[in-house]
């Protein structure tokens, strides 16, 4: 890997953790140039731009849960397991603080004044995070391993609001436990048909 990239992938991971913090009008270039020890010229030379910073970021977000779903159901074939997989992902994340929130749902709540390079790439997330949840669901629904109670569409766009009202229920009380108690009712419903 060039340095140039190295710098860059600083300043992005940086950026995510600023995001993550404190949102998107909680940080600036000089905040990166000081946590990563670069000069805000040289920030502006890999992202022009803020909004470019932070599109680039989502981007790259989404790629990697793409990849991280893909490798997902990879471990796990059965539908069940894969939402276990899922929900046990963010609830590490969240225990041991390295990722404890979703950049897309922090964004996705300061919708309203993002620009619209960065609302668009927060929504193509959410779309494609239901995309995925909705096929799980489906056939989990197909084989008899889940009891939906509405179209899988739907079961899959509740199972995501659960997911990042989690989240955000565990950032308020400051404790990681809040995840599990919201999200474990949402697993036990699905699988009823399951021993």
């Amino acid at each position: 890997m060039s340095n140039l990239s190295t710098t860059s992938d600083e300043i992005l991971d940086c950026a995510r953790s600023l995001i993550v913090a404190g949102g998107y009008n909680g940080f600036s270039y000089a905040d990166i140039a000081e946590a990563v020890g670069i000069r805000k010229a040289s920030i502006h030379h890999h992202f022009p731009s803020k909004v470019d910073l932070v599109r680039t970021l989502v981007a790259r977000y989404r790629g990697e849960a793409v990849a991280g779903l893909s490798k997902l159901e990879l471990q796990a074939s059965d539908p069940l397991d894969q939402l276990r997989f899922y929900l046990g992902y963010w609830e590490a994340c969240i225990a041991d603080a390295n990722a404890p929130f979703c950049v897309c749902a922090l964004l996705a709540s300061q919708l309203p004044v993002l620009p619209e390079p960065i609302g668009l790439e927060v929504r193509a997330h959410f779309r494609s995070l239901s995309k995925w949840l909705t096929a799980v669901l489906e056939r989990g629904a197909q084989n008899g391993q889940l009891k939906l109670t509405n179209t899988p569409h739907a079961e899959a766009e509740a199972f995501m609001a659960t997911v990042h009202g989690a989240m955000l229920s565990a950032r308020a009380y400051g404790d990681a436990k809040a995840f599990v108690v919201a999200t474990g009712p949402l697993l036990q419903r699905l699988a009823q048909n399951r021993p």
